[in-house]
């Protein structure tokens, strides 16, 4: 690991201090390293070489610091605005083309939102739905709600999208690269909420930490203020390298750093169900899993760098395995989820519904998350997965090595 300069090391001397225990040794993954571009038709494809150079040399920097990183990631300006001027067939295959191109030069592509506000074009969202149903890699979103209310009309049309996708994509997998968001800022890493409109040439960072959230936790099961102290001196110690990793590309590069997410992101076997278990003694979603989320969110906050994106707790019930048997075990619902929420999470994510699950019933949830997000001013996230022709009691059969399957409950 590279040597802290005095300053970082000064900082982090007092949360040393107040946990009187050696940092650990394991470090996270890095989950996303993102690049954000406002691209231009008639050149986008050496923008987007220009763009993987600047992310691939954050990668080296992370790798010679003892770091794996997942992935590099490219955010355009919204769908519309990428498109525009394009009929629907054009845009799509335009679509197609940053797809293919995605897979050859190994980064991941996000187009943005489809609507950012209820006065957008929603034929938009039927562009999105036939990209999302037939393209693997393009990941989306819409905006739900902002400062300025909750989206109604944007809901109505998400609903929709996420039902056409769910019927016509290859095993109703187009739902998992589609997410709405509530007053998420632009300029996070993860995905598919990643989102901007500015000028580009801007990165941003975000890390695969459960596996921090668990060391900590089995040291400090039930101590609330050690587990506190402890996961924000290991939080920042890794969120530290990155913020010095950024400023030292963006001084290179020219292009803009604008932040870490310390959200400690779950990954199959990297599982922040387990590690909330491994704190309260219990199953997740029993008590004390409120009192779990809390520290995790407490601790974040308080990661001394400049923050971006969700900077909270991820709780995605088909991406991290323990969560997914959960779920089966009917330990947790979409209720409990949302009460996490109040206190600490980023919403619903990957939330598995039966097939004939409806317009009227999905928009409810959406709703939901959106009302939570403006009452608290908080970014929260919605992605529902619809399996079709599957009822309460089946159990989702997604082929995603990213997803892991799990049983269908009935709608509260």
């Amino acid at each position: 690991m590279k040597r802290l300069t005095l300053v970082a090391l000064l900082c982090a001397l007092p949360l040393l201090a107040q946990s009187g225990s050696a940092p650990l040794s394991s470090k996270p993954r890095v989950r996303a390293i993102t690049g954000f571009v406002r691209l231009n038709r008639n050149t986008w494809q050496q923008q987007i070489a220009e763009t993987l150079v600047v992310l691939r040399k954050a990668k080296a920097e992370f790798e010679g610091a003892g770091y794996q990183v997942e992935s590099v990631r490219i955010t355009t300006q919204p769908l519309g605005e990428l498109v525009s001027g394009l009929t629907e067939d054009q845009a799509l295959v335009f679509l197609g083309e940053l797809d293919r191109l995605s897979v050859k030069e190994d980064f991941l592509p996000n187009v943005g939102p489809a609507m950012l506000h209820d006065s957008d074009d929603p034929a938009t969202m039927h562009l999105l739905e036939r990209a999302l149903s037939t393209l693997p890699n393009i990941e989306a979103s819409s905006i739900i709600a902002d400062d300025d209310g909750i989206h109604w009309k944007t809901i109505h049309r998400t609903a929709q999208l996420v039902q056409y996708v769910a019927e016509h994509s290859a095993h109703a997998q187009g739902t998992f690269n589609f997410t709405a968001t509530a007053t998420l800022k632009p300029l996070g890493p993860f995905f598919p909420g990643s989102w901007h409109n500015g000028p580009g040439k801007q990165f941003s960072i975000g890390f695969e930490g459960a596996g921090v959230v668990a060391e900590i936790f089995t040291k400090d099961k039930g101590n609330y203020d050690a587990a506190v102290g402890d996961l924000t001196r290991e939080l920042s110690r890794h969120a530290r390298v990155a913020d010095s990793i950024g400023r030292k590309v963006a001084s290179a590069t020219g292009w803009g750093y604008v932040g870490v997410d310390p959200t400690p992101a779950p990954l199959a076997d990297v599982s922040i169900g387990a590690a909330i278990e491994d704190y309260t003694g219990g199953r997740f979603g029993s008590s004390g899993t409120m009192t779990a989320a809390r520290i995790i969110t407490t601790a974040v906050k308080a990661v001394p760098v400049q923050q971006i994106g969700y900077s909270g707790l991820m709780v995605p019930i088909m991406e991290d395995k323990l969560l997914a048997q959960r779920w089966a075990e009917s330990t947790y619902n979409i209720d409990s989820l949302l009460a996490y929420s109040a206190v600490c999470g980023t919403g619903l994510d990957t939330i598995p519904l039966p097939g004939d699950v409806t317009l009227e019933q999905m928009e409810r949830i959406y709703s939901d998350v959106a009302s939570l997000a403006t009452k608290w001013n908080k970014p929260l996230s919605a992605r529902l997965q619809p399996v079709p022709n599957k009822k309460p009691g089946d159990r989702t059969d997604f082929q995603d090595p990213y997803l892991f399957n799990t049983t269908i409950h009935p709608l509260p």
